[in-house]
């Protein structure tokens, strides 16, 4: 069994998650667009897994968008992204919310029809290892 541990960014909320994930999708749709404010959403998921609120659970707030499935759990402090249980028996856990590393790699990219369209020629944009100068 694999457990990992998470926090927001202002580290009000702390967690683990005991168990395996299933999946690892990077979507494309314009929701994550939206709620991330990038070109797409990194999420695991499972069916087994248990998610423990080590401390701040009161911090945590979901929103569903309504008419939809799109739902998304965050800190009431800073905003960050954080795992929600909001699907009946799913565990869907943002990838960079996590403190620990993740073994595996994204299963697939979902909803590409919706990709932004800057994000096409991604490749050939420099790189850096911090801010440039």
């Amino acid at each position: 069994m694999t457990d990992h541990s998470g926090s927001c960014l202002c580290g009000t909320v702390t967690f683990e998650v005991k168990g395996e994930f299933d999946s690892f999708y990077l979507c494309h749709c314009q929701h994550c667009q939206k709620d991330t404010g990038s070109a797409h959403a990194a999420n695991l998921f499972s069916h087994s897994a248990r998610l423990v609120w080590l401390s701040g659970a009161d911090a945590v707030t979901s929103f569903t968008l309504p008419g939809t499935r799109h739902n998304r759990s965050f800190c009431q402090v800073c905003g960050s992204a954080l795992p929600n249980t909001q699907v009946a028996g799913l565990l869907v856990v943002p990838a960079g919310c996590l403190d620990t590393d993740i073994a595996m790699l994204p299963t697939a990219h979902i909803f590409s029809s919706s990709k932004a369209v800057w994000e096409e020629r991604l490749g050939e944009v420099p790189a850096f290892a911090g801010l440039p100068e």
